[in-house]
């Protein structure tokens, strides 16, 4: 059964959401701060993070980064929409994902199954045909769902693991933000351009020697983004 755990100092919220996952087969562990929110996941072994921006004792994005430092488990943040710097800065520092309050269920539920599914496709699953992409001394292992560059290990999140998957298989090809978005998030874009930026950047910080001149991941001025780079 999938662990999920809810942070929101609104405890009605929490306790709607525990239902709406409850009743899709999720197991759902409540905190309601940041700190109660890394308590458990020292002691719990967690798949996803719904994890609200504004809370008090440590707010969501405080609790957020010290997640991303040992971790790549999705986080999505829950924000209000006044708080449109905040959900590009959870972002920033290693979300994967917001949905802004008030939330529809089914929008919820789709959200945290579809990034239960990447991140389960990181777990060691093994697919049969699948195979491994080389660019230049970028190689990625979609058996083991491993990156390596020159030979070194890289840790990607889940959804920069599939947008850099998505490029590499269409190496030269470009895509527009939106277009990213929706074959990666399998839904009508919104907010592609942000959203997809900050992903695109951790991506090159992790894959490039240089991430200003990008030697595999590069974008083009008005039209998108693309992989380039000798097999």
């Amino acid at each position: 059964m999938d662990k999920v755990l809810v942070c929101d100092d609104d405890k009605e919220i929490v306790d709607a959401i525990d239902i709406y996952l409850s009743r899709e087969g999720i197991e759902v562990y409540k905190a309601y701060n940041g700190k109660e929110a890394l308590e458990i996941l020292e002691n719990e072994d967690i798949q996803l993070v719904l994890m609200d921006i504004m809370m008090p004792i440590m707010d969501g994005i405080e609790a957020t980064k010290i997640i991303r430092e040992k971790s790549t488990l999705p986080i999505i943040l829950l924000s209000a929409k006044s708080e449109e710097s905040d959900k590009i800065n959870g972002l920033d520092i290693g979300a994967d994902d917001y949905i802004t309050k008030p939330f529809n269920a089914g929008e919820l539920v789709a959200r945290v199954k579809s990034n239960l599914r990447r991140y389960t496709s990181l777990g060691g699953q093994k697919d049969e045909n699948a195979s491994i992409i080389k660019i230049g001394g970028l190689t990625i292992n979609d058996e083991n769902k491993q990156i390596f560059v020159d030979g070194e290990f890289v840790r990607l999140t889940p959804i920069e693991y599939n947008i850099l998957l998505f490029l590499a298989k269409n190496k030269g090809n470009v895509f527009s933000s939106p277009q990213i978005y929706e074959h990666i998030w399998n839904e009508k874009p919104i907010d592609a351009e942000n959203t997809v930026a900050v992903h695109i950047r951790h991506i090159r910080e992790k894959i490039e020697i240089n991430p200003r001149e990008p030697q595999y991941l590069k974008v083009v001025w008005g039209v998108g983004y693309k992989i380039e780079g000798d097999l």
